[in-house]
């Protein structure tokens, strides 16, 4: 493989992102169109807006379900694929997909369309991850992995905004169709910059199978299915915190989330280059600063000021562990990366649910706004031990290395030819 240029490395890692950022924007996008579908698609709106979007709702639980499914099943059945071929395949699904949601004339071939769209979703940041990760070189895969990461972030900031303001403005299908754009110019950048990294042919589903058999693999998926759902327990609820605790108008909510956006990409590049450096010291001081931020949320976020204080140091601590998730994945699972990669992303997916059912609960029970902090802060003291618990088994372990630094993201039949 010759050596990228810097120029073609640049383009090649901004590509990888430009297909996160198209991914945050389909997620969360939806989440801010609801009213909209639910007004054209559904029946009864004009008497009960509020049934008919809690309805709507399902496009939202479609897509969950998709990422779900779609992760381990990509990963399973692309195990001898090329990376890059795998790549292209699933921005081809992401483009039919999102095209095809702007389309539908009903509300149920729209949810089978969502569906439909969510599968590459984990299997993509897993693929993207390991290609980033090759392409910035040994000893700065972290890093990698945080810039593939980093369009899910930026997309907060940016995308999310714009295709709300744009679905609203004309009609909720264009803002799939953006989605759509976005897929297809980041499948041309991958075409053209990407290296054609070769597949293993030695690698096997069964083999890739083989990978649920070690428990650290398990207590990891439970790390990031628990330890982040604390995330998303606050996350769900911002609005309503926002116009109800603090007494901000309905304007300030994009502001908010916007700073939230803003610490989050933040905290992925310091956590890519923190996981570089030492993967376990990482994600426990992640988790600690992810505590803190909860608490300080729980306490000052009803004061205007300090909820934007609160919702930047929320972003920026609890994004700082996805790298160091993604990463100690994938070490984990060793041969089969891509597995491991892509099922991070499920495990994030089962806590955007469990985070956003727990808070609910405390909200229904009468506790107030500010109390799915508390759930937070909860749930990631669980992920901090779980971590612990993780690290306690891999020291047992004596059939792997205690090193917590670097990746292993070429397969072996490919290491003597690199020199990996």
């Amino acid at each position: 493989m010759p050596e990228l240029t810097p120029f073609r490395r640049g383009i090649a890692l901004f590509a990888l992102a430009l297909g996160g950022f198209g991914i945050g924007v389909t997620e969360f996008a939806t989440m801010g169109l609801l009213p909209d579908i639910a007004r054209e698609l559904l029946p009864g709106f004009e008497q009960n807006p509020d049934a008919v979007i809690a309805q709507a709702g399902i496009l939202i639980s479609a897509y969950a379900l998709g990422v779900v499914v779609g992760a381990p099943v990509f990963a399973v059945l692309a195990a001898r694929m090329s990376q890059t071929k795998l790549a292209f395949w699933l921005l081809g699904i992401f483009i039919v997909a999102s095209a095809a949601s702007a389309l539908m004339p009903d509300f149920g071939t729209t949810a089978v369309m969502r569906f439909i769209a969510a599968l590459p979703h984990g299997a993509y940041f897993g693929v993207a991850s390991l290609l980033a990760a090759r392409i910035m070189g040994p000893g700065k895969q972290g890093q990698g992995v945080a810039l593939a990461l980093s369009g899910l972030t930026i997309a907060n900031i940016f995308g999310v905004p714009l295709a709300t303001w744009l679905g609203q403005a004309s009609g909720w299908r264009y803002a799939y169709i953006l989605v759509a754009a976005i897929f297809f110019v980041t499948f041309l950048l991958v075409f053209f910059f990407v290296p054609r990294y070769p597949g293993n042919p030695e690698r096997s589903a069964m083999k890739e199978l083989i990978a649920f058999k070690n428990p650290r693999l398990w207590i990891m998926v439970a790390v990031g299915a628990i330890g982040f759902g604390g995330f998303f327990a606050v996350y769900s609820y911002i609005a309503e915190v926002t116009t109800r605790e603090t007494g901000l108008g309905p304007g300030i909510v994009p502001w908010v989330l916007a700073t939230l956006g803003v610490g989050m990409t933040l905290g992925n590049l310091i956590g890519g280059w923190a996981a570089d450096r030492n993967l376990t010291r990482t994600m426990f001081v992640g988790f600690g600063s992810f505590i803190a931020s909860l608490v300080f949320y729980s306490l000052i976020a009803s004061n205007p000021v300090g909820l934007f204080i609160a919702v930047f140091f929320l972003g920026l601590t609890s994004s700082s562990l996805l790298p160091a998730i993604q990463s100690r994945l994938v070490r984990i699972a060793d041969e089969a990366a891509l597995l491991g990669a892509a099922i991070n992303h499920a495990a994030f997916n089962v806590g955007n649910s469990l985070g956003a059912w727990l808070g609910g609960m405390v909200i229904a029970g009468g506790l107030g706004y500010l109390a799915p902090g508390w759930v937070g802060v909860v749930l990631a003291v669980l992920g901090m031990a779980l971590t612990a618990l993780g690290v306690s088994v891999e020291r047992r372990d004596k059939r792997h290395s205690l090193d917590t630094t670097g990746l292993r993201t070429i397969p072996a039949a490919e290491r003597a030819e690199v020199g990996a």
